[in-house]
């Protein structure tokens, strides 16, 4: 591990950094968590530089977990942007140091169009923050940079404690993954969030199933032309009454060899593990790890049988890592 000395030093470094963020969850936090809450416009992100970069993330989180905001870089809104805020709009104004040139300049206009200013910085007691009301302390110990100079530890704890804010206020307003779904209808979030056990299934010619009559050589021939190493096994209503694996198939075959011709009932797991069809299929996912294994029968609410789900399957869509 010698040589990542570097790397861990700056991970270790960082991520106290973000711990001591703890001590500054104070009153000017809550006022900050009340404020946004209650916000009836925009929560307007303004930053410049390394700021600039985290407020954009910051304002896409909070954009995606049902807070309205959007971002403005601060040498824009000297320019004619600032026009774009309305009174019921609130501004996060982020700058570790306060030395950022035009932050005098466009917290003067702020007030004169009565806006209401969240301050994030490092520097608390900058002559610059003297008339704001709101200031999250966002200081850190030290930065990343072995000549404490670049912007390392300070954008990762501001970034953390914008979660942070973000967070709390998405709870406080009630958003829930519903919500969110809604919100990422494509991507990674929203295939995880949309996609039901249903949907990732195989049915059809691809969905091993026998009828509770037949035999283990008959299941046999059923795993084999499907592929997938396992069968359910079904009453006359298709309704599931056991599974059965290649893996129960080995077990029984060093015990008896004429198990290929016995009924299944005699040999298949009974009151098998089951998924229902609108069950998410990342929760499915997480019973066949769970578990250990392979595949899972999906049903309808009668227990009917409608398919199969394999871990293979769940794998190549995202599902399972």
């Amino acid at each position: 591990m010698k040589k990542f000395k570097t790397a861990i030093e700056t991970l270790k470094i960082e991520a106290r950094s973000i711990e001591y963020q703890l001590g500054h969850l104070d009153s000017n936090f809550g006022s900050a968590v009340s404020l946004i809450k209650n916000c009836k416009g925009h929560v307007v992100i303004v930053g410049l530089g390394k700021s600039g970069l985290i407020g954009r993330k910051i304002s896409s989180t909070m954009s995606s977990l049902g807070i309205p905001s959007t971002f403005l870089h601060l040498t824009d809104g000297l320019h004619g942007d600032v026009g774009m805020l309305i009174k019921d709009d609130l501004v996060i104004m982020l700058s570790y140091s306060g030395e950022t040139e035009g932050i005098k300049e466009i917290l003067s206009v702020l007030k004169k169009i009565e806006i209401e200013v969240i301050v994030m910085t490092g520097k608390v007691l900058a002559n610059v923050w003297q008339d704001s009301k709101h200031i999250i302390d966002c200081s850190v110990e030290k930065e990343a940079c072995p000549y404490n100079l670049a912007p390392t530890s300070s954008t990762t704890a501001m970034l953390a404690m914008g979660d942070a804010l973000s967070i709390t206020v998405s709870k406080l307003k009630g958003f829930k993954k519903k919500n969110l779904a809604v919100l990422h209808p494509f991507g990674s979030i929203g295939k995880r969030l949309t996609t039901q056990a249903c949907d990732v299934m195989r049915k059809g010619n691809r969905n091993p199933v026998v009828k509770q009559t037949a035999i283990v050589e008959e299941a046999l021939f059923v795993m084999t032309s499907t592929g997938v190493g396992a069968t359910s096994v079904v009453d006359n209503d298709d309704k599931i009454v056991g599974f059965f694996t290649d893996g129960d198939l080995l077990r029984h075959l060093q015990t008896d060899k004429n198990v290929l011709w016995k009924n299944i009932t005699s040999v298949m797991t009974k009151n098998p593990k089951i998924v229902y069809c609108e069950k998410m299929a990342v929760e499915a996912a997480v019973i066949l790890k769970k578990y250990n294994i392979d595949n899972i029968p999906v049903v309808d609410k009668d227990k009917k049988l409608l398919g199969i789900l394999d871990q293979g399957d769940l794998l190549t869509e995202g599902f399972l890592n």
